[in-house]
């Protein structure tokens, strides 16, 4: 009986792993947008702000971008609550 605990938390711990490697992997994967994909997006941003906008033409990992978006939600939330 003692076997079927076991057995279940090291199939978990090894989905687990597998599931970290490949979002690991998946945040850490190289930006592949053309240099038109990027001035396009740039363009785009811009209503948001000419900072936004320039951080559209640097190569960056979608961690980074998944990262600047919580930073400006953030950002955007504290604007929200100071008004008065």
């Amino acid at each position: 009986m003692t076997q079927q605990p076991q057995g279940k938390f090291i199939l978990l711990a090894g989905v687990a792993v597998i599931i970290a490697i490949i979002g690991y992997n998946i945040l850490n994967a190289p930006d592949r947008r053309d240099t038109g994909q990027k001035v396009s997006d740039a363009i785009n941003e811009l209503p948001n702000g000419v900072d936004k906008a320039s951080r559209q033409l640097k190569d960056r990992t979608p961690g980074e971008k998944l990262s600047d978006a919580v930073k400006d939600k953030g950002d955007d939330i504290k604007k929200a609550t100071n008004q008065q």
